[in-house]
C-alpha cells in the first residue's frame, strides 16, 4: 500500500489503512455487480434464442407435415357440406404471442383453455377461420381457432346452429318473421330504421308513390340498409273500386317514382286494404303479399295493443302488418323488434322469408303467410 508511514503518527496510519480497505471492498463489490449484470444479459439472450428456435421448429414441423400429409386419422379434410358457405378451416401454425399458450397442449386432439375449445393437429398446427369435419361432425373455427358452441353463426345471409358440443346441427332452423309497414315513408320512418339497424334486422316497406316523392331520403336509406321496397299504389286507391284500366297506372306510376329515387322499381306489391280479385292481380303483374297478422295499429292507436297482438301471435313464417306513418306504431315497433330478436327470431323481408321457406314468388299471385298450416289474425 502506498502510505509513507515515516511522517505519520500511528492513528493516522491506522485511518489510512482502514480507508484503503474500504476502497478495495467497494471495487470488489462493483466487479461482482458487473459480472452479475453480464450473466443476466447473456441469460436473456439465451432464452430468446431458445424461444425463437422453438417457434421456428414448429414452423418447420408444420411445413414438413404439410408436405407429407401427416396428421390425425380422425381428421377428414373435406369441403364444407353447407351449400352456401364452402370456406374450409385452414391449418394455422403457432406463431405469435396470442397463441403461445397452445404450445403447452399435452397431446393431439381437442383442447380446452380459458378462451374456449380448439383442435391441435399432429403437426402442431390448429384450425382457424372456417368449417372442418372431425369424426363425422362439422365444426366452425373462428379466427383465433376456437369453435362456436351453443350459438348461431350468420354467414352470407344464412344461419347455422351449433350445439353445446360445438357440432353443427342442420335440423335446428332459426324462426323467421317479416315485419311490414304500409303507407310510408313519413316523418317517423327514420326512427323505425334506427331500431331495425341497431338490431341487425330487415323489414319490407310498402310505399305510396306520393309519399316516396315527399321523403326520397328515407327511401334511399331503406334501400341502403337492405330493406325491401314494395308498391302500395300511388295514392292509396282501393283497386277493386276503380276502373280496371287505372289499376296498372297506379302501379306503374308508383314504380316509376321509386325507380327515380333508388334506380329500380319495387319488387313486390300490396293492395290497399287487401282489396283484390283475379282481374286486379292480372293488371298488377307483380307478386302481391298481404299479411297473416293485422295489428290494427291505425285503428286502436294503442302502443301496448300493437305490441301484444304481435308478440302473442307471431310464429315462424308470419307476416305482420303495421304503418310507419304513425308515431304510436313506431313506438310499438321500437319494443317489438328487440323483443322478437331476444325470442330468437330473425327479422327478414317478405322475399327473404319466401325464399327461406322454398316458395317462389310469382307475378299475379297473392301470398299472406309462409309458415306451417294457416294463420289469420285480424
Amino acid at each position: 500500500m502506498n502510505i509513507d508511514e515515516r511522517n505519520l503518527d500511528p492513528e493516522e496510519i491506522e485511518y489510512q489503512r482502514r480507508r484503503a480497505e474500504r476502497m478495495r471492498k467497494r471495487r470488489e463489490a462493483l466487479r461482482r455487480q458487473l459480472f452479475i449484470r453480464k450473466c443476466m444479459r447473456l441469460g436473456v439472450i439465451a432464452f430468446l434464442l431458445v424461444l425463437i428456435a422453438g417457434v421456428g421448429g414448429y414452423k418447420l414441423i408444420s411445413f414438413i407435415g404439410g408436405k407429407t400429409k401427416s396428421g390425425n386419422a380422425g381428421v377428414v379434410d373435406v369441403q364444407a357440406k353447407t351449400p352456401d358457405d364452402p370456406s374450409e378451416a385452414a391449418r394455422q401454425p403457432i406463431r405469435d404471442a396470442d397463441n403461445m399458450e397452445k404450445l403447452a397442449a399435452p397431446s393431439t386432439g381437442w383442447q380446452t383453455d380459458d378462451r374456449g375449445t380448439w383442435y391441435q393437429n399432429a403437426d402442431g398446427s390448429f384450425y382457424v377461420s372456417g368449417w372442418k369435419e372431425i369424426d363425422g361432425n362439422q365444426y366452425y373455427f373462428d379466427d383465433s381457432g376456437y369453435i362456436i358452441k351453443d350459438d348461431w353463426l350468420e354467414k352470407d345471409g344464412e344461419d347455422f346452429y351449433f350445439n353445446a358440443d360445438g357440432q353443427y346441427d342442420a335440423a335446428v332452423k332459426k324462426p323467421m318473421v317479416a315485419l311490414t309497414f304500409d303507407d310510408g315513408p313519413g316523418k317517423y320512418t327514420d326512427r323505425l330504421l334506427d331500431v331495425l339497424e341497431a338490431n341487425n334486422s330487415k323489414a319490407t316497406f310498402f310505399l305510396l308513390g306520393q309519399n316516396a316523392e315527399k321523403f326520397p331520403e328515407q327511401v334511399k336509406r331503406e334501400k341502403d340498409l337492405g330493406m325491401e321496397i314494395g308498391n302500395h299504389t300511388y295514392d292509396h286507391q282501393i283497386l277493386t273500386k276503380i276502373d280496371i284500366g287505372n289499376v296498372s297506372s297506379e302501379v306503374s306510376q308508383t314504380n316509376e317514382a321509386i325507380k327515380n329515387i333508388i334506380g329500380e322499381p319495387a319488387t313486390v306489391m300490396r293492395t290497399p286494404g287487401g282489396a283484390q280479385n283475379a282481374d286486379v292481380l292480372a293488371q298488377i303483374g307483380m307478386p302481391v303479399v298481404l299479411w297473416s297478422i293485422d295489428t290494427k295499429d291505425w285503428k286502436t292507436k294503442d302502443v301496448q295493443n300493437t305490441i301484444d297482438v304481435t308478440l302473442n301471435n307471431v310464429q315462424d313464417g308470419s307476416v305482420v302488418l303495421m304503418h310507419d306513418i304513425h308515431e304510436f306504431t313506431v313506438e310499438a315497433a321500437e319494443q317489438i323488434i328487440p323483443a322478437l330478436v331476444e325470442k330468437g327470431y330473425k327479422l327478414v323481408t317478405v322475399s327473404e322469408l319466401a325464399k327461406a321457406k322454398g316458395i317462389t314468388l310469382e307475378n299475379g299471385k297473392s301470398y299472406s303467410y309462409f309458415g306451417e298450416g294457416e294463420q289469420t289474425v285480424e
